[in-house]
């Protein structure tokens, strides 16, 4: 329980984030961390309260994290044939947690570069993966794996040339989204009514997001055909595999609906946190298939 805890908590902060962003909040509490505009209790504002809340969800979460680590590290410490894989995934959690933590508060003290801001997203992906992976392995461990189950050795390099470029194309889309260059391109699928627009500015930088989400959703596909192939439908890899394909088109058409609601700013806000919500799950299972493909791939002593 308390690593599912610790997952939902950290899809809030991760959403929380980007909903600071979204609504220009980031310097609602000013120059002061933790504290806002040195107070425990900011001022009643819009901006004061969503950044404010979000470092308090942060605070809990963060608690919450290292509880689970702890409990990972003192009840699999006896026990070295369990003990290495969920203590890598809390681990990982706790730090990126950190780093992710002492990211927003450098961004509070010292404002960083879009570019930079653009990691924080990131980071905070990568914290969120590894709490589901914890979760996983959680419930995988109560069942139990299939002493047979192997994954042939041509799927690892593939899913990890798809997990890094999946990384790519999310850190484009944060990019975007802290130089607030939605607006580039108008229309979908074609940018301002053409195929291919100048590529220069916001204009720029939306297409080349957009083709690169397209060149992403065919190699998902070619690596969900690879892994059926080859593992002769296996539920181990081929299920999660199907998600995933099934997601990166979902956030497809939701890179469709940003483009249709940028003139509405409610409606574009909520896109725009569906948007965020369906790659995080996207990235999560894939750092599944490609630590199981690892794992498991044939030729790898148990």
């Amino acid at each position: 329980m308390l690593a599912i805890a610790a997952c939902i908590g950290m899809l809030l902060v991760l959403l929380g984030g980007a909903l600071v962003t979204n609504t220009g909040s980031g310097r609602g509490c000013g120059d002061d961390w933790p504290l806002c505009h040195g107070k425990f209790i900011p001022a009643y504002t819009i901006e004061s309260m969503i950044e404010y809340s979000h470092r308090l969800v942060s605070g809990v979460v963060g608690i919450l994290v290292l509880a689970a680590f702890i409990g990972m590290l003192l009840k699999y410490r006896k026990d070295s044939t369990a003990f290495k894989e969920p203590l890598f995934y809390a681990g990982g959690a706790l730090s990126f947690t950190i780093i992710q933590a002492l990211m927003g508060a450098a961004a509070v003290k010292w404002p960083q570069s879009p570019a930079v801001m653009a990691i924080h997203f990131g980071i905070s992906l990568i914290a969120f993966a590894s709490t589901l992976l914890l979760v996983i392995w959680t419930f995988r461990a109560k069942r139990g794996t299939p002493a047979s189950f192997t994954v042939p050795s041509s799927i690892f390099p593939r899913v990890l040339a798809v997990s890094i470029y999946t990384y790519v194309v999310v850190y484009l889309g944060a990019f975007i989204r802290h130089t607030e260059s939605g607006g580039g391109c108008l229309g979908w699928p074609l940018c301002n009514g053409e195929i291919v627009p100048e590529i220069s500015g916001a204009t720029g930088a939306v297409f080349v997001h957009r083709v690169a989400a397209f060149i992403l959703a065919l190699s998902i596909a070619g690596l969900y055909v690879h892994i059926r192939k080859t593992s002769h439908g296996d539920a181990g890899l081929a299920k999660p595999a199907a998600w995933v394909l099934g997601l990166v088109v979902t956030q497809i058409f939701s890179g469709a609906l940003l483009t249709f609601t940028i003139t509405n700013s409610d409606l574009f806000l909520f896109t725009n946190l569906l948007h965020n919500l369906i790659v995080t799950g996207l990235f999560g299972l894939l750092m599944d298939i490609l630590i199981r493909s690892w794992r498991f791939r044939e030729g790898r002593g148990r």
